[in-house]
C-alpha cells in the first residue's frame, strides 16, 4: 500500500491507541518499505517518516517502543544483514532520516545541539560524513606514534563483541604497548574482558528494545566517557569504532573524525566475501596499521570462575565420565534461529546415548530461555536419565558421571563452563565465538538465514575446528526434519 493509506490509518489510530493495532500497522508500514526497496530500489521517504512519528507520539512510552521495535527490528536489520554496499548505503539513508526527524521534536533538542557541535546541520551533512567514513575505512593512517589511550566501542551484543572486538583490541594492544585500552560497553563484558590488565571497561547502556530517543540517549551517553576520558583533550587518544550500535553504525560522531577509526564490517567490495568477521577485523587492521598479524578472537575470565569450573569437571571425570558436552539454545532474543518440533530435547537425548557423557546445559537469560531449559530436563528425566539443576558454584552433589546438568549462571561463569568442556553445541549466538575463542570444538546450527554471506561473516573463528549446520527454517513447506538435522550434527562430530 502506499504510504498515504498507511497515514489514513494511522491518523485514525493514534487518536485511540491499541497496542495491537499499532504492532500491525508499524509491521506494515515497515515491510511496505522493504517492498519497494528491495523489489526495485525505491527509497520511499514518506516510509520512514511514519515510523518515526509513530515511534515519538505519545506520551506513554511502550506505544513508542512497538513502532521503534519494527524500525530498527524489520528496516535496519533488514539492510545490515545481507553485508552488501548497496543496502549499507540505504541503511545510511535511513539512520540519517531517522536522525534528521528526531532532532526537530522538542525532546531532540539537546541531541540537536550535540550535532550542531559536531558541524552536522542537515540530512545532507550526516550522509556526506558517514558515506566519506565507509569510502576510506580500508585506508592506511598515519596515526598518533604513542597515544596514551585507545577508546574502543562495543559492538553492543556479546558475540560480536567476542568476534570482533577482542581480536581489534589485541592487535592494538600489540602495536601500543604502553596504551591503557578503554571498552566502551555492558558492564557484564567485564565478565569476558576484565581480567586483562590492559582493558578498562566504561560501563553504558544501550536499550535494544528502547524506544527511538531512548536508544540514541545511549550516544549522549558515550560522549559523556569521552569527555571524562580525554578531559577534552584528544591529541592522544584514539577512538576505534567495530561498526557499533552506539554510534548508529557510524552515522553519529563522537569525536574529531581525525581521531577516529571506523571498521565498515558491512561493506563487500573492500573483503574477501567468504571470509569471518574475526578474519576481518584482522585484514582491516592490517590495512589501517600497515602490517601483517593475525590473533584469533580471544575472553579473558576471572582466575575465580575458571577455578571453579576446573574443579568442577575434574569431579565429573573423577566419577567416571568421558565427554563433557556444554550446550546453549539461546538466540538473544531472535526467534528466527531457532528450530522447533521438539528438537532440543531430542538432540540432548542423542547426545547422553554415548555412555559417560555430561552435557553442561546453561538455563539461558529471560523466561523463554529458561522454560525451553526446564523441559529439556524434564524430557531427559522422563527417560530416566540423571538430572540435576544448580546454579554456578553450587556444584557439591552434582558430581556424575553420565546426564544432564542445568546450570544458572553468568555469561563469564558460561564461558569457564565451556572452556572445561570437550566441546559445545548451541545456536548461532554468543556461546558458538566464546567457544571459538577458548579453543573448543564449536557445533553450530545455523537458521534463521539463508544468505550464504551473512553465514560465512559470522562463522565462529579460532584455533580449533568450528563446523555449521545450516538449517533453512525459512522455507515454505519447511525443507527440514530434526532427526535429519541431528544425524548431521552427531556426523560432524565423528
Amino acid at each position: 500500500m502506499k504510504p498515504s493509506f498507511y497515514k489514513s490509518k494511522w491518523n485514525a489510530l493514534k487518536r485511540k491507541p491499541d497496542a495491537i493495532a499499532i504492532k500491525h500497522l508499524a509491521n506494515q508500514v515497515a515491510l511496505s518499505f522493504l517492498d519497494r526497496y528491495f523489489y526495485n530500489d525505491r527509497y520511499e521517504a514518506e516510509y520512514i517518516d511514519l515510523l518515526c512519528e509513530m515511534a515519538t507520539c505519545f506520551e506513554d512510552d511502550e506505544f513508542n517502543k512497538i513502532a521503534s521495535s519494527a524500525l530498527f527490528g524489520i528496516v535496519v536489520e533488514g539492510l545490515c544483514d545481507d553485508f552488501e554496499d548497496l543496502q549499507t548505503e540505504t541503511y545510511n539513508r535511513v539512520m540519517s532520516q531517522v536522525i534528521s526527524f528526531c532532532r526537530k521534536i522538542p525532546s531532540g533538542r539537546e541531541f540537536n545541539k550535540c550535532l550542531h557541535e559536531f558541524g552536522l546541520f542537515d540530512f545532507n551533512d550526516l550522509m556526506k560524513r558517514v558515506e566519506k567514513l565507509r569510502a576510506e575505512s580500508g585506508t592506511f593512517r598515519k596515526l598518533t606514534r604513542n597515544p596514551k589511550k585507545i577508546m574502543v566501542l562495543s559492538r553492543v551484543t556479546i558475540g560480536a563483541d567476542v568476534a570482533i572486538t577482542s581480536v581489534i583490541i589485541q592487535r592494538l594492544m600489540n602495536r601500543f604497548l604502553s596504551a591503557e585500552i578503554v571498552l566502551i560497553g555492558d558492564a557484564r563484558l567485564s565478565e569476558l574482558f576484565g581480567n586483562n590488565s590492559n582493558i578498562r571497561i566504561a560501563p553504558v547502556v544501550y536499550s535494544r528494545r528502547g524506544g527511538l530517543i531512548e536508544r540514541f540517549g545511549a550516544w549522549h551517553s558515550v560522549l559523556e566517557i569521552v569527555e571524562n576520558e580525554t578531559s577534552g583533550n584528544i591529541d592522544s587518544t584514539l577512538l576505534i569504532d567495530p561498526d557499533s550500535r552506539l554510534s548508529q553504525l557510524g552515522v553519529l560522531p563522537l569525536v574529531d573524525d581525525s581521531k577516529y577509526l571506523f571498521f565498515n564490517s558491512r561493506g563487500s567490495q573492500k573483503f574477501p566475501p567468504k571470509l569471518s568477521l574475526s578474519r576481518l577485523a584482522n585484514l582491516w587492521m592490517d590495512k589501517i596499521l600497515g602490517e601483517s598479524e593475525f590473533c584469533y578472537p580471544m575472553v579473558w575470565l576471572s582466575d575465580d570462575v575458571i577455578e571453579k569450573s576446573a574443579n568442577f569437571a575434574k569431579k565429573l571425570r573423577k566419577k567416571g565420565c568421558r565427554k563433557i558436552i556444554s550446550v546453549n539454545f539461546g538466540v538473544g532474543g531472535n526467534s528466527r534461529k531457532r528450530v522447533d518440533d521438539g528438537f532440543e530435547e531430542k538432540l540432548v537425548l542423542k547426545l547422553l546415548a554415548e555412555p559417560r557423557t555430561v552435557v553442561l546445559l546453561d538455563r539461558g537469560f529471560g523466561t523463554d530461555e529458561n522454560a525451553r531449559s526446564e523441559s529439556i530436563l524434564k524430557e531427559a528425566a522422563k527417560k530416566k536419565i540423571r538430572i540435576k539443576d544448580i546454579s554456578f558454584g553450587s556444584f557439591n552433589g552434582a558430581e556424575i558421571s553420565g546426564g544432564v546438568i542445568g546450570i544458572r549462571s553468568g555469561i563469564g561463569e558460561v564461558a569457564s563452563l565451556i572452556a572445561e568442556s570437550d566441546e559445545f553445541i548451541g545456536y548461532d549466538s554468543a556461546c558458538q565465538h566464546i567457544a571459538a575463542a577458548l579453543g573448543i570444538t564449536a557445533y553450530t546450527i545455523f537458521a534463521g538465514s539463508n544468505n550464504p554471506r551473512f553465514i560465512r561473516r559470522w562463522n565462529a573463528c579460532g584455533p580449533e575446528k568450528s563446523e555449521i549446520i545450516h538449517v533453512d527454517t525459512l522455507s515454505h513447506p519447511r525443507t527440514f526434519d530434526t532427526e535429519d538435522i541431528i544425524a548431521r550434527i552427531i556426523d560432524e562430530r565423528t
